[in-house]
């Protein structure tokens, strides 16, 4: 038998047969052919680790101030929303891949107080498959998804018997249930479901008139309208309590931000301001927010608001509150403005001066951390004791850079900022109770600057009034941990007969029933009758 010529010893598939050195020719190629498609897969997952890492700097980079407040919300959606899809993308190539799958990551639970519907998905048969015995349960396996229900229109309707005495020839029935507007379509529920829509959820009268028509109850605009209207004068007397109660404390919050109001006579929108106030957490009581509309940003409508209030009140520079300090107010300065000014000098271009500033600052912001939880005296002693000598270092060696410092320059300008206000930024190591910055006020104002995106403008005065005035209830109910929409639906059915002995329990204060001053009126006229 002719046999090949003699094979090398280095080649050992050369003596198998020529099926064998065949199928392993093939086994070569679909390796080769796997390793490939592992390579390609692993630039694949490379490539979005580094897209989603870059998704999350900028994403979580927002504390860095990077952008203004506002200009970064602008972009959350869009940046979750492609978050997401990387991440989906990037759960799919690793499921792909050949081996070396990554253990998938865990979920946060679903939050316990939401309510629960049950599906039990039982086998087809309860006996065995394989051989016919019967099963026995042993456990189960449970998951949870969430989902949620779009607004949802019913109808109640009140039914009143009549009974009548033929003896007396008279009638008896139940009493109309109280209601806020006599003979209103609207049950508390769809007014409260119309304000949290317009005051929280910013969207404008004509597109809660588009949600209704597509749940298939038209509500024209003109009855929103209406409604807003109305509601918003019947919540009044529950804005001016909280006023009343915020400027019992002793330390506030204030600042104020522009919006546009449309000036009919001109066709165009002109300037006005939402002046804020806020209580201090410090103090220990329950924190309010109320919102004043003013048509400028004079001080004297800061004035008029804190008319005949003695205390400490945090703002940031604006000469608009120069007048209060000198009629006995005492002034708080805001330690993250004197950041910021740091901030943006070194942000621009890197400055060895500037970065050294935020170092020294940002300790006194973790001095201020460990006390968080804190009482007031262990945060009075620790602030006396290791935020004292920073800001006594701070300040001097502020003064010896502002020496060296040209006038006019940006360091100058940041330095000047922060020696010109020092005694007042100095002012909150005095006491456990002080704020040392303004951010709480700022924090509150930040989803109305966000929502008037949407709005764009207010219609009048009034209008703007009315809106502060909502925003003032609802931004304090979500402040002491209240769901804004259950406490304003439980509010607006309560109302039409409270009685105004008892007004402290209606406040969205979280339960804290704060003492009542006596009033001759007893009840609360809250009904409105449509023309």
């Amino acid at each position: 038998m002719n046999r090949c010529a003699e094979p090398s010893r280095g080649d050992p598939c050369l003596l198998l047969p020529e099926w064998a050195q065949a199928q392993i020719a093939t086994l070569q190629s679909q390796l080769a052919e796997r390793e490939a498609e592992l390579k390609r897969r692993e630039l694949k997952i490379q490539q979005l680790t580094l897209e989603l890492a870059h998704h999350r700097r900028i994403r979580f980079g927002a504390r860095s101030e990077g952008l203004g407040a506002e200009q970064r919300e602008l972009f959350l959606d869009s940046r979750a929303e492609d978050e997401a899809a990387i991440l989906a993308e990037l759960e799919q190539q690793r499921a792909a891949r050949p081996a070396r799958q990554a253990k998938r990551t865990g979920r946060h639970p679903l939050p316990p107080a939401l309510p629960r519907i049950e599906h039990r998905h039982e086998p087809a048969s309860c006996t065995c498959g394989a051989c016919g015995a019967g099963l026995v349960k042993i456990g189960e396996d449970i998951s949870e998804q969430l989902d949620v229900e779009p607004a949802r229109f019913f109808v109640h309707r009140h039914i009143r018997p009549q009974y009548a005495c033929r003896r007396c020839e008279t009638v008896t029935a139940a009493p109309v249930p109280a209601s806020l507007i006599d003979g209103g379509l609207a049950a508390p529920g769809l007014h409260a479901w119309v304000l949290i829509q317009k005051y929280l959820d910013h969207l404008p009268l004509y597109r809660i008139e588009k949600i209704s028509e597509r749940h298939g109850a038209s509500i024209a605009r003109s009855t929103l309208a209406q409604w807003v209207g109305q509601l918003g004068l019947a919540l009044q007397p529950l804005v001016d309590r909280l006023s009343t109660l915020l400027k019992r404390g002793q330390v506030l919050h204030a600042d104020e931000t522009p919006v546009q109001q449309l000036d009919p006579g001109q066709g165009k929108t002109r300037r006005a301001y939402l002046w804020a106030y806020r209580s201090n957490e410090l103090e220990g009581a329950a924190p309010i927010v109320v919102f004043d509309y003013q048509t400028s940003r004079s001080g004297q409508h800061a004035r008029d608001f804190l008319q005949g209030w003695q205390g400490r009140l945090m703002v940031d520079d604006y000469g608009g509150y120069k007048e209060l300090f000198r009629q006995g107010v005492t002034e708080l300065a805001c330690l993250a403005h004197c950041r910021r000014k740091f901030f943006d000098l070194h942000a621009a271009h890197p400055h060895p001066v500037a970065e050294e500033a935020l170092r020294q600052i940002a300790e006194l912001y973790a001095i201020e951390a460990q006390a968080r939880d804190a009482d007031a005296a262990v945060r009075l002693a620790l602030r006396q004791q290791e935020a004292l000598p920073r800001l006594s270092d701070l300040h001097s060696w502020l003064c010896a850079k502002r020496r060296v410092a040209a006038d006019g320059t940006g360091l100058a300008r940041a330095i000047d900022y922060s020696l010109k206000r020092w005694p007042a930024i100095l002012r909150y190591v005095e006491s456990g109770q002080l704020p040392i910055d303004n951010n709480p006020i700022e924090n509150a104002i930040r989803p109305i600057c966000l929502g008037r995106r949407n709005w764009l403008f207010v219609g009048s005065e009034r209008a703007g009034q009315r809106a502060a005035a909502i925003q003032s209830l609802l931004a304090t109910a979500s402040l002491n941990g209240l769901e804004p929409y259950a406490w304003l639906r439980s509010t607006l059915e309560k109302l039409p007969v409270w009685p105004h002995s008892r007004i402290d329990e209606l406040l969205p204060l979280g339960g804290r029933v704060i003492d009542v001053d006596a009033t001759p009126k007893d009840v609360i006229d809250t009904r409105i009758i449509p023309p």
